[in-house]
Parts: C-alpha cells; structure tokens; sequence
C-alpha cells in the first residue's frame, strides 16, 4: 500500500491511496472461506459448496467490502499523524470509482480531496483591543416599563363616554349591505384624525367613516378578516356602539406589586423602580454582551487571518447535505458558515493552548440558563423552577445526544471568551438604548 499528499494550494489537497493484490487479497480469502461454511446454496448441503462456486457468487461483493474497509482505516489513521487540522470530511473522487473494473483489475487508486488548515496562531495581549458596551436604562426606558406593567395588572371598566385608547364594541357595516360584523374596534390603531369621531361618544352612537383611510395599522387583523376581504374594504362604513371597555391602570400600591414580584417582595413605590431599573439593566446588558462578544470574535478572527479552502468548503456542504440545500443556498450562506468556522477554530486552539475544559456542571449551569430565559420569556419563570432539572435533563437527552454537546461547547465557549476578556484592551462604553440599535443596525 502506498498513501501520498499532493497538495494542490495552502489549504486544500488530495490524499492517493494505491493498494495491490498483497494488501487485500489474503483479508478477501478469508472472508470468501469463511461465507463458504455458512453459505446455503441449493443443491448442496450447508457450508459444502465448492469454494469456487462461493468466489463466483460472492467474491465481487466480499472484495469491496474489505478494500473499503482497508481505505476507510488507513485514510484515517493518515489523516490522525498530519500536522493540520482536517475541515469537513474527505470527498472521494467519484470518477474513479465509477472507472474501476472490480472483475478484472488487481491493482487500485482512489483519491480523496480533503480541505484544511495548517496552523491557528493566536496570542492574545493588551495590544488587542475591543469595546465592551454597557447599557444606560434611562427614565423614559423605565417610566415605559412601568406603565406596561399598570396596564397589564389594571382593570376592565365599561365607561359610559369613550377616551382615546379605549376598545369600541359594536356593528360595523357597509352601506351596501357587502358586509356587516359585530367587532372591537382599538382606537389606538386609528389616525389622529379619524379618531376624533370616536371619542367622546356613548353606547348607541352611529359612526360613519372609511375603515380603510381612518385605520393606520393591518386593516385585516383589526377587523378580523383576510387579506383578500380587507382588499375590498373602502367607502361608507357605519359602526354602532354597543360598549365601551377601557383598561383603568393599576394603582401603585402593595396589591400591584405583590402581583409583579410575588408576596412582599417589594414594599415601596422606591424599591418597585428599583427593582424595574434592575431587570432593565440585567436584560439590556444581556444582548449587549452577546453584541460585544460577537465583535470581540471579529477582532481574533481578523487578527489570526485564518484562510479557509472556500472551494472545497463549499462543494463538501452540498454534497453532506445532498438534496437539503442548493449551490445558489451555500454561496448565500457561505460568509455566516465561513464566519462560524474560523471562530470555532480559534477557541478550540485557544482551549487546548490554556487547558480550557468544560465539565458536566458547565453543561448543566448553560443549560439551566437558557431554560429560565425560554420560561421568563412566556412568563412562567418563578412557578416552573421546581421543575427544572425535568426541563434540563429532558433537553440534554433529546436529539440523539446533539443536544448535549451543542451546550458542552457553548459552555467551553463561554470560558475561552472569559479568558480573552482577561487577556486583551477591553474598553468599557456606555450607551443609551438607541445608540446600541444603531450599531446592531449598522
């Protein structure tokens, strides 16, 4: 057997393996010898067939399994001694395979084109240099929480005259009879013109108005209709009140924060802001962490200047994901893949450079964490705590395992930008909330 490297570029190359009869032929033998006192061949009793007549049935099949056998383990143990770091999987040339007389030739070459990465140098010093954004939560930001809130937690009244923001209850129809639907209509989605007519009114007024010129927001979802209906809604519409409801914010006493924050948790109007100023804080300074880190990952990645074999990269993505994507997919999605993989790269060799591990309790504390944001998110935080380990463990084990090592990574991950952000220039800026859309826009 003979393994040769023919480089073709810095990154990519095809590996050659030459076999001859000495290197399959005694593993074919044995095989053929061995099916021969198993075979069950009509007309002879079982595992007596003539050894010749089990070649000839079985010897074509017997022989690519053993030299596939033989390619697989010895490109991968090649592959194991190389200095580089393999990207991908090896792509076999099919050609060559389609070429090969399996009955007659005695000597065989496969080849195998295989893309990666000779080194990842990083060293990480103050003279690298980032920004670490910190969120102001200014008093528009919290006044703004705080009314939600109110709102949220308040009360449905029925006045007898109409506001702005009230919902109005009642029959809307066309003068032309095309439609007629009893419905809630939100002043608050009307222009500031049109809404006029609705405010100040009582239970049984008539409005006339053109639902598609005094509604500013999806006419469809505010009457509760299609898209194709909303299209023919135009003209003379009168609707008639049948109730007002209005939502009354709720007054700033115990029973309000008992409700946002659990039984006498929080005891003032003080420490209620407080409390809001904090979440605020802890939510803004999450995404702008995740935004820092992301432009940290560029700063390394620009600096290690890691130059990928795009082509191979490419042709093996289409190929491992055979009828899933398209060529016209991967060159769109190519950039954020390229992006991904040199990052990946980076804190694996940073990792095994300042023996960076993560554990099993890693694993669990990453996971814990994104099960209460995804539970905070559908507001059911606090009452599901109980709960957690079903969730943890229920996640971890799901996906064949894929699971778990996504968040295996994830919190090896965390630890290696733990220690960037130790080693390197990391300047602390404060922004308000509208400075940090503009970046995450631009």
């Amino acid at each position: 057997m003979e393994i040769k490297l023919d480089k073709q570029s810095a990154n990519q190359a095809s590996i050659k393996i030459n076999l001859n009869e000495a290197d399959y032929q005694p593993k074919v033998d044995a095989k053929i010898k061995d099916y021969a006192k198993k075979a069950n061949i009509k007309g002879f009793r079982p595992g007596k067939a003539p050894i010749g007549m089990v070649k000839k049935m079985y010897g074509t099949s017997v022989l690519v399994e053993e030299i596939n056998d033989i390619l697989s383990k010895s490109l991968s143990d090649y592959i194991k001694e190389q200095s580089f770091k393999l990207l991908g999987e090896p792509l076999p040339a099919v050609e060559d395979a389609d070429a090969i007389d399996w009955k007659n030739q005695k000597e065989f070459e496969f080849e195998y084109k295989i893309g990666f990465v000779e080194n990842v140098n990083i060293t990480l010093d103050k003279s690298i240099k980032a920004t670490d954004y910190k969120l102001k939560v200014d008093k528009k930001a919290i006044d703004d929480a705080i009314a939600n809130l109110r709102s949220q937690y308040g009360k449905m009244t029925n006045p007898e005259v109409s506001q702005e923001n009230d919902f109005l209850y009642g029959d809307l129809k066309a003068a032309d009879g095309s439609f007629d639907q009893a419905l809630s209509l939100p002043l608050s989605k009307f222009d500031g013109r049109s809404v006029k007519k609705f405010i100040g009114v009582e239970k049984g007024a008539e409005i006339e108005f053109d639902p598609s010129k005094a509604i500013k927001s999806d006419l469809a979802e505010v009457l509760g209709i299609s898209e194709e209906e909303a299209e023919k809604v135009s003209g003379n519409y009168t609707f008639t009140v049948q109730n007002i409801n209005r939502t009354e914010d709720a007054d700033m006493d115990q029973e309000f924060f008992d409700k946002v924050f659990g039984p006498d948790q929080i005891k003032t109007e003080e420490e209620f802001v407080a409390k809001i100023e904090e979440i605020l804080g802890d939510n803004y300074n999450k995404e702008t962490k995740v935004f820092t880190e992301e432009k940290i990952k560029e700063v390394l990645t620009e600096k290690a200047n890691i130059e990928l074999p795009e082509a191979f990269l490419k042709e093996w993505l289409i190929k491992a994901n055979e009828g899933k994507v398209s060529q016209e997919d991967v060159e769109k999605e190519f950039p954020i893949y390229a992006k991904q993989l040199s990052w990946s790269l980076i804190s694996n060799k940073l990792a095994e450079e300042n023996e960076i591990k993560a554990e099993h309790e890693d694993v669990i504390a990453k996971t814990q964490e994104m099960v209460r944001e995804q539970l905070a998110a559908s507001g059911l935080g606090a009452q599901m705590e109980d709960n957690m380990d079903m969730f943890v463990n229920n996640y971890l084990q799901g996906n064949e395992g894929q699971n778990y090592m996504q968040m295996l990574t994830a919190a090896q991950n965390d630890k290696v930008l733990d220690l960037v952000k130790e080693k390197i220039t990391l300047k602390e800026e404060k922004i308000d909330v509208e400075q940090f859309k503009e970046l995450v826009q631009n």
